[in-house]
């Protein structure tokens, strides 16, 4: 039974990363048709629309990123046991991806907002802090990990060492 689950969650898995990857491709060509429409106009008109573009472009990256984090560690691997420095790496890498398309779609409203109504500021300042938020998280959590991976790391060195010895012994 555990094997039918297994196989099933993989399969849900798959089905939701190919998904995702057709809504980023779709993302990507709705920010290809911006940038189009955009240098078709008055040249001077056409950074509120490049501006957009790239935040779909961003949004559709970081979108890709998560359906490939999915097939990677999810369809592929499954949910076998891993070393902690593999999941830390694994997430660390992740939540970076997040971290930098939040920084960009953070910074795109900056410009954006700044030509307009420099009080509409805040928002995107607001996301920013965002961002850093996650970076210290982020920073924290690599640091706690890393402590636990050197005790486990000698714990384990430990226990093979009186493996080995027993193992002469008999």
């Amino acid at each position: 039974m555990t094997g039918v689950m297994e196989f099933i969650s993989r399969g849900v898995f798959g089905i939701a990363s190919v998904v995702l990857m057709l809504i980023a491709l779709a993302l990507s060509g709705y920010s290809a048709g911006l940038i189009v429409t955009a240098l078709r106009g008055p040249w001077g008109d056409a950074g509120p629309g490049l501006l957009e573009s790239i935040g779909y472009v961003v949004i559709a990256m970081a979108v890709f990123d998560v359906a490939k984090y999915f097939v990677e560690e999810e369809v592929i691997r499954g949910r076998e046991m891993r070393l902690a420095s593999e999941a830390r790496r694994s997430l660390t890498k992740f939540i970076s991806t997040i971290a930098i398309a939040v920084f960009i779609e953070g910074l795109v409203l900056v410009f954006r907002q700044s030509g307009h109504d420099i009080a509409l500021v805040l928002y995107p300042a607001a996301i920013l802090i965002t961002g850093i938020l996650i970076i210290l998280g982020l920073g924290v959590y690599q640091r706690l990990s890393a402590d636990v991976e050197v005790q486990v790391d000698a714990r384990d060195r430990a226990q093979d060492k009186v493996d080995k010895v027993e193992g002469k012994r008999k």
